[in-house]
C-alpha cells in the first residue's frame, strides 16, 4: 500500500487527485489524504443547485465540486479531515462500508471517543453524524472515500448547503442533512488535523506494515492539474452535468410580479414559460426564445440578458432584478 498525504489545499485540485490516482496506479493500493479549503463536494448524481445555496457560496468563494461517487452533498473546509483508500475491485464487498471505516473508528475508540458505524455509511458520535462515506467503481479498482468533521465551521456548513427544495423538481440523489458535530470535543485537547492524519496513518500501518509513503511527483503533479483544469474546474462538470430538473422561482419587483419556468437539460435552458403582472410592450415570448439554449448559469445568463432590452418586456427593471428571478 503507498501513503500519500496531498501537498494541497484546493478541492478541485484533490478531488482532481483520486481520479489520477486510479490511472497511475492500476494495480495498488492506496490510503489518500487531503484537507480542502472552503467547497462544496456534490456527488456525481446529484443536481448541484438543488444542493447549494448559490448566493451564499457566491458571496463567500466557496468552491463546488462534483466528485466521482455517487451520495449526497458535503460541505469541507481546513477543519475536516478526508481520508480515500484505493483497491483493487472484487477484493473487498462493494456495499460494505464497515472494511474501511474500522480503522478510523478503532483510532477514535483509542482516544476516547464512542463513535460507531450506524445505518450503511455514516460515523456517528451521541447520535450525530461526524463522517459520510461514498464509493465507486472503475477500471477494475474501487475508492471508497469519507470525510471527518473535526473542526469545521457549522454556520459555514449550514449556510452553503441550504438550498431551497421548493426551486427544483428532479429524480436527483438527494442529500440526507442528518445532524453533524465536530469531534473536537470529543478528543484530547490540543488535538488537531496533523495529529489525526498522523494516528489514522498509524492505524494504517498496523494493518499494512509493508505500507510505504509515497511523494507525488512532477510528472503527477502536472498530470493532476491538465485533470483539473479540463475536467474539475468546468462548468460542465461541476454544474452542467447535473440530471434534467424543472426550476421555478417567483420575484417580486418594483415593476410587478415575475414567475419563471425553466426546463433545464444538462445544464441547457431547454424550454422556458415567464408568467406574471408586468407591462410589457414587447410579446414574452421574445425574450423566452432568446434564452433557450443558454447555460443555467447566472453569468451566462447575466451575459446574455445584457444584450437585450429589458424594458420592453418588464418595463421598468434592472439587469439585477431580472436575474434574481434564476436564482
Amino acid at each position: 500500500m503507498l501513503l500519500i498525504d496531498s501537498p494541497s489545499h484546493n478541492a478541485y485540485f484533490n478531488i482532481a487527485s483520486e481520479e489520477y490516482l486510479l490511472h497511475r496506479f492500476p494495480t495498488e493500493d492506496l490510503f489518500l489524504l487531503y484537507v480542502n479549503a472552503p467547497s462544496i463536494i456534490v456527488g456525481k448524481f446529484q443536481n448541484t443547485l438543488a444542493e447549494i445555496n448559490l448566493d451564499y457560496v457566491q458571496q463567500n468563494n466557496i468552491k463546488v465540486v462534483r466528485r466521482m461517487s455517487g451520495g449526497g452533498a458535503v460541505y469541507h473546509d481546513l477543519g475536516n479531515l478526508n481520508f480515500s483508500f484505493h483497491t483493487l475491485l472484487g477484493e473487498n464487498d462493494f456495499g460494505d462500508f464497515s472494511f474501511f471505516t474500522q480503522p478510523v473508528l478503532k483510532m477514535l475508540n483509542n482516544l476516547g471517543v464512542p463513535a460507531e458505524l450506524q445505518g450503511r455509511n455514516d460515523l456517528l458520535v451521541d447520535g450525530k453524524k461526524f463522517s459520510g462515506n461514498a464509493k465507486l467503481a472503475r477500471h477494475g479498482k474501487m475508492i471508497q472515500h469519507g470525510t471527518l468533521l473535526f473542526n469545521s465551521e457549522m454556520e459555514v456548513l449550514g449556510e452553503a448547503l441550504k438550498a431551497n427544495p421548493l426551486k427544483f423538481i428532479d429524480k436527483a440523489t438527494k442529500s440526507n442533512r442528518a445532524r453533524v458535530t465536530n469531534l473536537l470535543g470529543y478528543l484530547p485537547e490540543g488535538t488537531t488535523t496533523d495529529d489525526l492524519k498522523d494516528l489514522l496513518t498509524r492505524e494504517i500501518l498496523k494493518i499494512h506494515p509493508d505500507a510505504t509513503r509515497y511523494i507525488l511527483t512532477d510528472e503527477d503533479l502536472l498530470g493532476i492539474k491538465k485533470l483539473q483544469q479540463e475536467k474539475y474546474e468546468t462548468w460542465d462538470w461541476n454544474f452542467g452535468f447535473s440530471p434534467n430538473y424543472n426550476f421555478k422561482r417567483a420575484i417580486k419587483i418594483p415593476a410587478g410580479f415575475i414567475e419563471i419556468h425553466l426546463d433545464v437539460v444538462h445544464g441547457i435552458i431547454d424550454k422556458v414559460k415567464i408568467f406574471g403582472d408586468f407591462f410589457a410592450s414587447q410579446p414574452i415570448e421574445l425574450l423566452e426564445q432568446e434564452l433557450v439554449g443558454q447555460k443555467h448559469d447566472l453569468n451566462a445568463l447575466r451575459l446574455k440578458l445584457s444584450q437585450l432590452d429589458l424594458t420592453q418586456f418588464f418595463g421598468k427593471v434592472t439587469l439585477e432584478e431580472i436575474i434574481g428571478g434564476f436564482k
